[in-house]
């Protein structure tokens, strides 16, 4: 019999409500229900609407339900880093806030002074790479603030685990998410006492990480039960999960909002070059390592886009091959282009403030994007080697900016690397096999991957010589 798992998979700007069959050893998806996940301000603040998106997750499940499909299980995915703070009631205190909100500006070097703290004191211990938007920043500011309600603070649920909490009534935490939080000890895999003082937060809001992949309650529908796996909850690992990564020599890059560029590795790096190149160590499934450097990726192409609505992806990419090649290079990964106004104007201004030539034309201005995306990738790509000793050969591309043809050969050209593709819905992939392993329908990770690389239609590209 066919067997059916809900993928719940959502990301920075929309949400899908997926189901996965796997059938004669083939996985297949269909998209039951999407809806948009834009940020909304409250007062001062930039917020997650995530009543919306709980009764937009429902409506999904419903959609499936009425077809009549026999549903396994169901299984949420999100974005890492932000949280649900509850009182002893269950009921969430303050507002649903944003990485991207502008709380945490600051807030890095504020913690580390009054905590007496060194980089690579917190480096060494968590092996996460330093963002202004880290948990850990985004609690220390909370503390300093001081809101009326802190004092009623009981727990602490990530994104996905509240949500599953809404729908089970289970208060969990999962690993994966709770590694990108920058208070968790990377090697022993169990909450830092020390960080956690340092930014203000209690020990006791904290519950105990488990690994993924196990059903932690029921979601009731009527008469209907469905079993709620946490999965690899955090989106990126269930992309890396869905990753077929056939040997060390493969990187993988999961290229979407964020381009997440790393290895696999059963082993963190937290050694002295990691730090000095900033490479994070973030969970996996089974306990493996996320060795990878967050990098800003499709976002700013995306906000571009916001900006000329009738410009296609097609129409983008057009622009950016009438453009010189790398005549202008800047840090995609600067804060200045996390949540600006305008990102063309941030391009603009940020060469300007360095005296630069700025592009001008919206075709400079795009294959600017392209050209420092790619640069940054073959920088990451060396430093991963370097400190994790292994050569890189090949690349993996996965989610859904492995659409971008042009991003993809350019990747060959730049990195002189072997370049596949696909899966292009890596995190719901991921998310139905973390499923599918959970109720013993598959035997193991690797099982999961040779099938959704048999499901895949993988395309490659050489890298050109100029």
């Amino acid at each position: 019999m066919m067997k059916a798992v809900i993928a719940i998979d959502l990301g920075a700007s929309s949400g899908r409500v997926m189901v996965g069959y796997l059938n004669n050893k083939k996985i297949e998806l269909e998209e039951f229900h999407r809806f948009q996940n834009q940020q909304v301000m409250h007062g001062n603040e930039s917020c997650w609407d995530l009543y919306s998106i709980l009764e937009e997750i429902k409506v999904g499940i419903n959609k499936v339900v009425a077809t009549g499909v026999e549903i396994t299980s169901l299984g949420i995915d999100t974005w890492g880093v932000d949280f649900v703070l509850l009182d002893k009631f269950g009921k969430h205190l303050g507002e649903f806030v944003s990485y991207r909100d502008a709380r945490t500006q600051g807030v890095q070097e504020k913690l580390q002074e009054d905590n007496h703290l060194l980089r690579q004191d917190i480096y060494h211990t968590t092996g996460i790479q330093f963002l202004p938007f880290n948990t850990i920043n985004q609690l220390k500011a909370i503390n300093d603030q001081q809101p009326h309600w802190y004092s009623d603070i009981d727990t602490l649920l990530f994104i996905p685990d509240y949500l599953n909490y809404k729908l089970s009534g289970v208060k969990h935490c999962e690993y994966t998410n709770a590694s990108t939080s920058q208070l968790l000890d990377c090697k022993e895999k169990v909450w830092n006492k020390a960080l956690i003082n340092a930014c203000g937060a209690k020990m006791n809001w904290f519950l105990p990480p488990k690994f993924p992949n196990r059903i932690i309650g029921q979601y009731h529908l009527n008469d209907i039960q469905i079993p709620v796996c946490s999965v690899a909850s955090h989106d990126t690992a269930s992309a890396v999960a869905a990753t077929p990564i056939t040997n060390e020599k493969m990187a993988y890059l999961s290229s979407g909002t964020w381009s997440l560029l790393g290895v696999e590795s059963y082993e963190p790096y937290t050694s002295e070059l990691a730090y000095q190149y900033n490479l994070t160590n973030e969970g996996g499934v089974d306990g493996r390592y996320r060795v990878l450097k967050n990098i800003m990726g499709l976002w700013l192409l995306q906000r571009i886009k916001a900006e000329n609505p009738s410009l296609t992806f097609q129409d983008i990419t057009s622009l950016a091959r009438q453009a010189k090649p790398f005549r202008y290079v800047l840090n995609p990964n600067d804060n200045d282009f996390l949540n600006p106004t305008s990102m063309t104007q941030a391009i603009k201004r940020w060469f300007r403030q360095r005296d630069l030539e700025a592009p001008e034309t919206l075709s400079e201005v795009i294959r600017c994007i392209y050209d420092s995306l790619v640069l940054t990738y073959d920088k990451v790509l060396t430093e991963l080697a370097e400190v994790t000793g292994k050569p890189i050969s090949e690349l993996r591309i996965v989610g859904g900016g492995n659409q971008d043809q042009f991003l993809n050969q350019l990747c060959a050209d730049v990195c002189q690397i072997r370049v596949s593709t696909e899966p292009t819905e890596a995190s719901a992939l991921g998310n139905v096999i973390n499923q599918f392993i959970a109720s013993n329908i598959i035997s193991s990770l690797e099982e999961g991957r040779q099938i959704i690389d048999a499901s895949s239609n993988v395309k490659k590209f050489h890298g050109k010589t100029y």
